[in-house]
């Protein structure tokens, strides 16, 4: 098979796409898209670098910094409609030097794609009425995008059971982000039931849990995976249900924050920094009280830092002192053990601010000997008493 010569699919005709497309008329971030044809034939060269840098180009030039073009609208269909293409099989690294990842080409397309509807996604409702050309130009790119994304849709949707893991998972991701829009609602049923399956069988770990947080992102319920033997799905399955018995998932997880953070070596989709942070978000919104996930709390400490107390120890502080301390009230034993372990802990305390504002909406002092001072006092009480 010629570089010229591409494989028919079920999906859209890419042989179509680049013929009747006047790429010369269109733009990207560059300029006039002239070269972008070459560069989408150049995915399916026999050299595994030429295809890289290809993909490389496409990402900078078409859908540069997530920013749609009205290239970018046929270039997606062009890449949905390779997808089955033998040659999107080979393996290589990616152009860029920041992501040493090694895929086939097929699992890199599909999270082009997913970048894409993404993108595509953005305040997904009319646009505004344009005011000048540059905003109807952009209007009418971010419409045709939209306008393509059932066929993309169905492009991705073949590959959820791809025998390739990585494959599966850069589909699982572009399906997500294609299932956002408000006019493919009804097809969230079908791949929903899908989902399930995958979650429900003992595949990997990450695409389990990649399937789980999909579904709880649909809205289905999660709770009958609360009990699977492997405690990132019991976890992620958690996420996911407001039975009951969830928050005792998360805060059992918690107890081992460091495991939390090894069950992944990438973050999963729709979570952001090490998944602990995403564990407690839930265990937060679920707690009834601080004294109910001190355990945790205490857990957690060690790997706290200044850099970090948005995401763990402010939050934390917050549910401990649901209202501000005052001389007046003495602090309970779930509270001066979670402050004692704070003042204990170096990194937590630097010249970064943050932490500050966390603080004082708990009603305690900045500065950290101020706070191990309280601390004491509190314990010298309690002994008294």
């Amino acid at each position: 098979m010629s570089s010229h010569e591409i494989s028919a699919t079920a999906g859209p005709d890419p042989t179509a796409v680049v013929r009747s497309t006047d790429w010369a008329a269109l733009a990207h971030a560059y300029g006039p898209a002239v070269t972008t044809a070459d560069d989408l034939l150049g995915l399916l060269q026999e050299d595994p670098e030429v295809q890289a840098e290809s993909l490389g180009r496409l990402e900078m030039s078409v859908l540069h910094q997530g920013s749609l073009y009205s290239a970018t609208a046929p270039a997606a269909l062009f890449i949905a409609g390779i997808l089955p293409d033998p040659r999107t099989l080979a393996v290589h690294e990616s152009f860029f030097p920041w992501d040493d990842r090694r895929r086939p080409l097929r699992a890199a397309l599909l999270d082009w794609l997913g970048q894409f509807a993404e993108s595509a996604a953005w305040d997904d409702e009319d646009l505004a009425d344009p005011q000048d050309t540059d905003e109807a130009e952009e209007s009418e790119a971010v419409h045709a995008c939209r306008a393509v994304r059932p066929q993309i849709l169905d492009a991705a949707l073949r590959f959820l059971d791809d025998q390739d893991e990585t494959v599966r998972e850069a589909a699982l991701g572009a399906v997500t982000h294609l299932l956002t829009a408000d006019d493919l609602a009804d097809r969230i049923p079908a791949a929903a039931d899908r989902l399930e399956h995958i979650a429900r069988n003992r595949g990997r770990r990450r695409e389990r849990a990649g399937a789980l947080l999909t579904l709880a992102h649909w809205g289905r319920d999660t709770a009958p995976l609360l009990t699977d033997d492997d405690p990132a799905v019991r976890t992620c399955a958690a996420l996911g249900t407001a039975d009951p018995s969830a928050a005792g998932v998360l805060l059992t997880a918690l107890t081992d924050p460091v495991a939390v953070d090894s069950w992944f070596d990438e973050p999963l989709p729709q979570t952001d920094g090490h998944f602990r942070f995403t564990v407690l978000r839930a265990l937060l919104d679920r707690a009834e009280d601080f004294e109910q996930i001190l355990p945790a709390a205490l857990a957690l400490v060690p790997l706290c830092s200044q850099h970090t107390v948005d995401r763990d120890w402010g939050p934390l502080l917050a549910l401990a002192f649901p209202e501000p301390h005052t001389p007046a009230t003495p602090l309970t034993h779930a509270q001066s053990a979670f402050l004692a372990s704070l003042v204990d802990q170096d990194r937590c305390w630097g010249p970064i601010a943050n932490r500050d504002a966390w603080l004082r909406s708990a009603g305690l002092p900045t500065d950290r000997k101020d706070l191990r001072a309280l601390v004491h006092s509190a314990r010298d009480r309690t002994t008294a008493s």
